[in-house]
C-alpha cells in the first residue's frame, strides 16, 4: 500500500513544505487550500489520511471533521493547531480526529506521527482483510487478489440494509456470495429463503413470491402467503432475477419502494420486511435498452453491485478448489486418496472454464470416478484429445457412479445398511450384493 495523503491548509507555504517532506518519505500527497476544496478530494475517494489545520477560512478544521464525520469510510484525520489551541485540538481527538501536532513543528515530529497513523490505517487494512476472507471462506475457495478484494466488500456491506445486486458468469459462485452476506449481516438467524425466476413459468413466479388468494386461479384450491411473507425478518435471494417477466418486475419494485407485497386475488397489501438481495448472469443495462427490464428496478437492485470474476481472471483460484473437489471424491468413491499434481496444476490453469467452478468441480468428480483407483488420467480432462476420454465403458461409468452413491447414502445413514437401502429405494439384498461388488466394507 502506498499511503496517499491529504495535506490541507490556507498557507501556501506551509502545504509546499509538508508535501515535499512526505514525499521524501515515499508518501504520496495532495494539496487542498481549503475545508471545501479538501471535501470535493476527498469525495473522490482514495485517501488515507488527512493533515488539516485547524484555523482556516470558511470550513475550518474542527468543521472539516464533522463533515467528514458523516462520510462513508472516510480516512483519519490529523489536526495543526497553533500554540495554544491545545485545548481544542484534545476536544477534537474526542470527536473522532486521530491526533494533532502544534505550529511551529519540526519535520521529524511531523514525519513520526503521519507514519504512526499510516501504519494504523495498514493494520487495520490487513485486519480487516484478513476477518473478510475468513468469513467468505465458510461459503467459498479461493487464493486470488480478486476474490479477497470481493471478500472485503462483502463484509462491509453484510450488516448494512442495503439491497445488493450480485452479477457474474453461471458457476461463479454467486449463490455463495449471497450465503455470506447473510451470515455476516444482523438478518443471519432470520429466515433466508431462495428462489430461481427462470426455474419457474412467469405466470406462476407473481404467485410464488407475492402469494395468493384462494380461487385467485385455476389450481389455486388454498391461500398461500408466498416467499416474500416466508422470508419476513430475514433475506429473500432472487437468482436469476433477469429472468422475471415485466409484470411480475413491477410488482417487486413495489416491495422496494413500499415495503409491501399484494397477493394474487387480494385488494390489501401486506407489510413485509425483508432484505432482497438479487443475482444474475444478465446485462441488466442492455436488458433495459431492449424493453426487457425495466431501469427503474435496476436502480432499486443495483444499490450496491459485487461482481464474481470468472474462473479463468481468477487461476490462482484452481488449485485451491482443484485440491478441495479431488479430496471431496477420493472419499466419496473410495480411491486415492489423489493428489494435485505439477502436470494436473498445469492442465487445470490452462484450460479457460467457460462454467466456471461448476464445470471445474464436474471434470474433477468424472475424472476421478473414471480413473483408476491409484492413478489419475488427466486425458478425461476438457480439452484433451476426444478419443482418448472416451476409453471409459458405460458400464464403468454407470459403476463409478452407483459406487458414489452407495458411499453417500452409507455416510447419511451413519452406517446404517437399512436405511441407506431405503434411501436408495432398494432392498437390503440387494444393497450387501451392490457393496460386495464394489469392494465396500463395513467401515465406509
Amino acid at each position: 500500500m502506498i499511503p496517499r495523503v491529504l495535506v490541507v491548509d490556507d498557507d501556501d507555504g506551509v502545504r509546499y513544505m509538508i508535501r515535499g517532506v512526505l514525499e521524501d518519505a515515499g508518501i504520496e500527497a495532495v494539496e487542498a487550500g481549503d475545508g471545501e476544496e479538501a471535501l470535493t478530494l476527498l469525495r473522490e475517494g482514495g485517501f488515507h489520511l488527512v493533515l488539516s489545520d485547524l484555523r482556516m477560512p470558511g470550513l475550518d478544521g474542527l468543521g472539516l471533521l464533522d463533515a467528514m464525520q458523516q462520510m462513508h469510510d472516510a480516512p483519519r484525520l490529523i489536526l495543526i493547531t497553533a500554540h495554544g489551541s491545545e485545548r481544542t485540538a484534545v476536544d477534537a481527538m474526542k470527536r473522532g480526529a486521530y491526533d494533532y501536532f502544534r505550529k511551529p513543528f519540526e519535520l521529524d515530529e511531523l514525519l513520526a506521527v503521519v507514519e504512526r497513523a499510516v501504519e494504523s490505517v495498514r493494520l487495520a487494512a490487513d485486519n480487516e482483510r484478513l476477518l473478510a476472507e475468513l468469513q467468505l471462506s465458510r461459503s467459498m475457495i479461493f487464493a486470488s487478489e480478486s476474490m479477497g478484494r470481493l471478500a472485503v466488500l462483502v463484509q462491509r456491506i453484510a450488516p448494512r440494509e442495503v439491497t445488493v445486486l450480485i452479477t457474474g458468469e453461471s458457476g461463479t459462485g454467486k449463490e455463495r456470495i449471497a450465503q455470506a452476506i447473510v451470515r455476516a449481516s444482523s438478518r443471519a438467524t432470520e429466515p433466508f429463503v431462495t428462489f430461481n425466476c427462470a426455474a419457474i413459468q412467469p405466470e406462476l413466479a407473481e404467485a410464488e413470491l407475492f402469494g395468493h388468494a384462494r380461487g385467485a386461479f385455476t389450481g389455486a384450491v388454498t391461500a398461500r402467503g408466498g416467499l416474500f411473507r416466508e422470508a419476513t425478518g430475514g433475506t429473500l435471494f432472487l437468482d436469476e432475477v433477469a429472468e422475471l417477466d415485466l409484470r411480475t418486475q413491477a410488482k417487486l419494485l413495489r416491495v422496494l419502494q413500499e415495503g409491501e407485497v399484494r397477493p394474487v386475488g387480494e385488494d390489501r397489501p401486506v407489510k413485509v420486511d425483508v432484505r432482497i438481495i438479487a443475482a444474475t448472469h444478465r446485462d441488466l443495462a442492455a436488458r433495459v435498452t431492449t424493453g426487457e427490464f425495466r431501469e427503474d428496478l435496476l436502480y432499486r437492485l443495483n444499490v450496491v453491485n459485487l461482481h464474481v470474476p470468472p474462473l479463468r481472471e481468477r487461476p490462482a483460484d484452481i488449485p485451491a478448489l482443484a485440491r478441495r473437489f479431488l479430496d471431496e471424491f477420493s472419499e466419496r468413491f473410495g480411491v486415492g486418496p489423489h493428489r494435485l499434481t505439477e502436470a494436473m496444476r498445469a492442465k487445470l490453469q490452462s484450460y479457460p472454464w467457460p462454467g466456471n467452478v461448476r464445470e471445474l468441480r464436474n471434470a474433477l468428480e468424472s475424472m476421478v470416478a473414471l480413473s483408476p483407483a491409484d492413478a489419475l488420467d488427466l486425458s478425461l480432462l476438457p480439452g484433451a484429445d476426444v478419443a482418448a476420454s472416451q476409453r471409459a465403458s458405460l458400464d464403468e461409468r454407470l459403476g463409478a457412479y452407483e459406487r458414489g452413491l452407495l458411499v453417500d447414502a452409507l455416510a447419511a445413514s451413519g452406517g446404517n445398511r437399512t436405511e441407506a437401502a431405503k434411501a436408495l429405494g432398494i432392498g437390503r439384498a440387494t444393497l450387501y450384493e451392490k457393496l460386495k461388488k464394489h469392494d465396500i466394507g463395513r467401515d465406509e
